[in-house]
């Protein structure tokens, strides 16, 4: 392939790590939005696009270079159970792209972010449509064509809105991983795989080697690694995505707080640091950055640490 036709993002990638956002839904509760409901952040797509917007440059403007959409729980199915016909659902996809972009344009004419700046568009697992906790078990009793055909129309509908690279993230299960790897297949954006991990394996209980081997032969995939896990699963999982794929590792682990479903609050103590960046870098990570609970300050200290 010649450089001509490497994607930007792909070529960014290439010259060294870069930095993801954190936690959107935090970052939009911090303003004072309420996202309990089975829209999630998806909701503000229609009711409040300008929040989204203001989320995605504090990011930005934190030191983040890529933004990761507000489409993970924001799926045809789910806008369908609101009474959003299909025509509507995916004007609301596409424009979680385009407000991630109109936040790097706000943030780079203001002179507060340094780019170029990248827009991932989310796409999370089928158990996020559901709103139960499935995304985080897998094994939902479908086949991987089942899966497949769930995937691939809202994929479809996100690179047809232009972002830099698609961010299949929080996938539970390896036949889901299939599902979303078929999924992808000629859409033309580059896309990362992220599964959620607990222990060395998957969510749904498969060896995370032989998760992550799934990728290595799939062009359509520029990285492979975590998201939505506790630091210390993140950390024990970089040097094994690098190796089993044989691509750069995207990770971006939670605060390493708990949820406790019960109480309806968050509990424990924070573990995400900074200073577990180096160790990352040095194991194959080129996306790093924060997921749940994880807010701007996080990802500043981040940056400032991989800028050092």
């Amino acid at each position: 392939m010649s450089t001509a036709a490497v994607p930007p993002f792909t070529a960014a990638l290439a010259a060294g790590p870069l930095v993801l956002d954190g936690g959107l839904s935090n970052q939009l509760e911090s303003a004072g939005h309420d996202l309990g409901d089975a829209l999630w952040s998806a909701r503000l797509l229609a009711e409040d696009p300008d929040a989204v917007v203001a989320a995605h440059r504090a990011y930005y403007e934190a030191g983040a270079r890529v933004a990761i959409t507000s489409s993970y729980q924001a799926t045809f199915e789910g806008f369908a159970e609101r009474g959003i016909g299909k025509a509507e659902a995916a004007g609301l996809l596409r424009r979680s792209v385009e407000l991630a972009r109109e936040a790097a344009r706000q943030a780079t004419a203001a002179g507060t972010a340094t780019g170029p700046l990248y827009v991932a568009a989310s796409a999370g697992p089928y158990g996020a449509m559901l709103a139960d906790g499935s995304e985080y078990r897998g094994a939902y009793g479908l086949s991987v064509a089942e899966l497949e055909r769930f995937h691939r129309p809202r994929l479809e509908v996100l690179a047809a809105a232009g972002p830099d690279v698609l961010a299949l993230e929080t996938v539970p299960d390896a036949d889901e991983a299939r599902a979303l790897l078929r999924a992808v297949r000629g859409l033309g954006v580059p896309a990362w795989l992220s599964f959620s991990a607990a222990g060395g394996r998957t969510r749904a209980g498969q060896p995370l080697a032989d998760a992550f081997a799934l990728a290595a032969d799939v062009p359509e995939v520029v990285a492979v690694g975590v998201n939505c896990c506790t630091p210390e699963d993140a950390d024990r999982a970089v040097a094994v995505a690098a190796r089993a794929a044989g691509k750069p590792v995207v990770v971006y682990p939670n605060s390493g707080e708990s949820w406790d479903a019960r109480a309806r609050a968050w509990c424990g103590t924070p573990a995400f640091s900074a200073d577990r960046v180096a160790a990352w870098t040095a194991a194959g990570a080129r996306l790093v950055g924060g997921c749940c609970r994880v807010g701007p300050d996080a990802v500043a200290a981040l940056a400032r640490q991989l800028a050092g």
